[in-house]
């Protein structure tokens, strides 16, 4: 039997033998802390705190601002200096908790006491969760608790940790597998103590055997939780085509996994699912990744939430020579960035620092109707025609061909010998189009 997996995709350059021997180091934070009170889909969260308020490690600074929405949590103690608009990753200013670091990480009450997740109810489950600000780190920072209570949880039939990892680069998740593996099947079962008709499916690329074979071997006695390797294959981690590749059924953007009985978490969304129900520790770290060609030492860091991305290229000795793009997360979906003075915040995966700028260093000409794109979409749609009706600005032609049904991987702009912005170009209608519904 072969290796799960979907139509389309590509195999860009992986470039994870940089880090992917690299051991998560605890990076403690220098400088004042950032907490920007959106990071996550949803509303804002609002502030529980101001100017001159002494917080400590574990403190919620910032509560839900509506039903898709999520707690933000102080990751140190001190003291609250003002409550500003702060630049983040995407370029955006977001109102923002800034708090001086006292370097004491005094705790609240409480905070990482063990408690026995068997003996909690369901709701005692989502309200830890939410309490403790988890969110979707695999990028899309979905609040979990939200997901986590689907309409009718008796259909949930399958609970897939995705442990694909198939952004180049990245390894950060790569290396929780082999460092806390436990932690993420402690969060697996508690997720399926919510959907009793659950099984849990750990699904791999086939580029990490080390973590396909060593948590293979941690479930052979788990009932209810197997390991599915996948084959290697960019975007084998996207939500739809992971789903597809592991259960062979079919989702459009209109759907949600739950609609077909599916749940999917990142894996250091589950471990964070653990921590927060058995440990009573909140979301106040991301494991991130800091590489590229650029970069002097290639690292995978435990920093808490809310330090600045200057500490950690600090940490990994600088730069080892003048890139020309630094990246928030990976080269097909991450985010250029022009400033390194912003914060780390749930949705951020690495830092990826590469001394070749391709995109800018190749002009793109007039399509030459190779088809390229159209054989490598996961989403069975045809980027040439799109690409005709965005240049336009002719939304209601997008929507007719099926633009909507765009996931903004990038596969088609990576494929495409004229270099086209096929991506970004989509990612504006998805926009323009999404506004215009809002509006209507």
């Amino acid at each position: 039997m072969g290796l799960a997996t979907f139509k389309g995709g590509v195999h860009p350059y992986e470039g994870k033998e940089l880090s992917e021997n690299k051991p998560v180091q605890v990076l403690q934070p220098k400088g004042e802390m950032v907490f920007p009170l959106s990071q996550h889909i949803g509303a804002p969260a609002k502030p529980l705190v101001a100017a001159g308020d002494q917080v400590l490690v574990g403190q919620k600074i910032g509560e839900p601002g509506g039903f898709i929405s999520a707690c933000v949590i102080s990751s140190v103690s001190g003291t609250v200096k003002t409550i500003e608009p702060r630049l983040v990753a995407n370029g955006s200013m977001v109102l923002s908790v800034i708090v001086e670091n006292d370097g004491k990480y005094q705790t609240v009450e409480e905070f990482g006491k063990e408690r026995d997740p068997k003996t909690l109810s369901k709701e005692e489950i989502r309200n830890l969760v939410k309490e403790a600000g988890v969110v979707g780190l695999g990028g899309a920072g979905f609040p979990s608790h939200v997901k986590l209570t689907p309409k009718d949880e008796s259909k949930i039939d399958t609970v897939i940790v995705n442990g694909a990892e198939c952004e180049p680069y990245l390894t950060s998740d790569y290396r929780m597998m082999l460092e806390e593996p436990e932690s993420i099947i402690k969060g697996l079962t508690i997720i399926l103590q919510l959907f009793e008709n659950a099984k849990g499916v750990i699904a791999i690329e086939s580029n990490k055997p080390e973590a396909i074979k060593l948590m293979t071997e941690l479930v052979k006695d788990e009932p209810r939780i197997t390991v599915c390797p996948l084959q290697t294959k960019y975007p084998q981690g996207g939500e739809r085509t992971l789903i597809y590749a592991v259960t062979g059924r079919k989702i459009n953007s209109t759907m949600l996994p739950a609609d077909v009985g599916c749940m999917v978490d990142n894996v250091d969304t589950v471990i964070s699912i653990y921590n927060a129900v058995a440990k009573n520790i909140p979301l106040i770290r991301r494991i991130i990744t800091v590489t590229g060609d650029a970069i002097t030492n290639p690292q995978n860091y435990n920093v808490r939430i809310g330090t600045s991305y200057e500490e950690l290229i600090e940490a990994s000795g600088g730069f080892r020579t003048e890139p020309s793009k630094v990246i928030s997360g990976g080269p097909m979906m991450g985010q250029a960035l022009f400033n390194l003075n912003i914060p780390i915040t749930k949705t951020s995966s690495a830092l990826t620092c590469l001394t070749k700028d391709e995109v800018a260093e190749n002009m793109p000409t007039a399509c030459i109707r190779c088809g390229r794109c159209v054989t490598v979409c996961p989403g069975n749609i045809v980027p040439q025609m799109l690409m005709e009706a965005a240049e336009r600005s002719d939304m209601e032609r997008f929507v007719k061909l099926n633009g909507m049904e765009c996931c903004e991987c990038g596969c088609c702009g990576y494929i495409c010998p004229a270099r086209r912005p096929l991506t970004q170009a989509f990612k504006e209608m998805r926009k323009e189009v999404q506004a215009s519904r809002k509006k209507a």
